[in-house]
């Protein structure tokens, strides 16, 4: 059967025409809706983090910043079961510790799983932290301020720490050591 065109008759019987019924989709993608909720929250914590970082000085912040990850499992990003051979190879150079190799692959293995999906998922587990105080307001707030950068800093250690747990290099927060495969 053929498409039906958008000025013809919805074939869901509701009398409409399809462009006003189910032939149209409406509003905003999904990507479209995280990426607006990423630029809210930057705009939302830009002036903290900027008063912060003048409070507590700046290096100190991103270093308790990039350290949350590690302290907290609910910021490391989620791997797949079944890894992509980006995230394979720096899984592999995290697991035997070789940083010539980790820079190199750093790059396409972020390219792989840097989306605004993964963004707002970290991000909404920040504000869930925060809310329940579980960590530094400032330090928590600079990483969601980091991950609306074209280059997050934040992102690419939630990224190093989840592979590092999983490749065994790394203990999770709670101190357990997962076996390596």
């Amino acid at each position: 059967m053929a498409d039906r065109g958008r000025n013809e008759r919805c074939g869901c019987g509701s009398g409409f025409k399809t462009k006003r019924c189910c032939g149209t989709t409406r509003g905003p993608s999904a990507e479209q809706l995280e990426r607006a909720f990423l630029a809210d929250q930057s705009r939302r914590v830009a002036r903290p983090v900027l008063a912060a970082a003048l409070e507590h000085g700046r290096d100190e912040l991103f270093a308790e910043m990039l350290d949350l990850p590690a302290r907290h499992y609910r910021l490391q990003l989620p791997l797949p079961r079944l890894l992509p051979p980006e995230l394979e190879r720096l899984r592999d150079a995290i697991q035997t510790d070789n940083t010539e190799r980790f820079d190199e692959l750093i790059g396409p293995a972020l390219a792989h799983v840097d989306t605004p999906t993964v963004r707002a998922h970290l991000v909404r587990e920040l504000l869930a932290l925060i809310d329940a105080e579980h960590v530094h307001q400032c330090a928590a707030e600079t990483a969601i301020f980091d991950l609306t950068r074209h280059e997050s800093s934040f992102l690419k250690c939630a990224l190093t720490q989840a592979l590092a747990v999983n490749a065994g290099a790394a203990t999770t927060p709670s101190g357990l050591l997962v076996a390596a495969l």
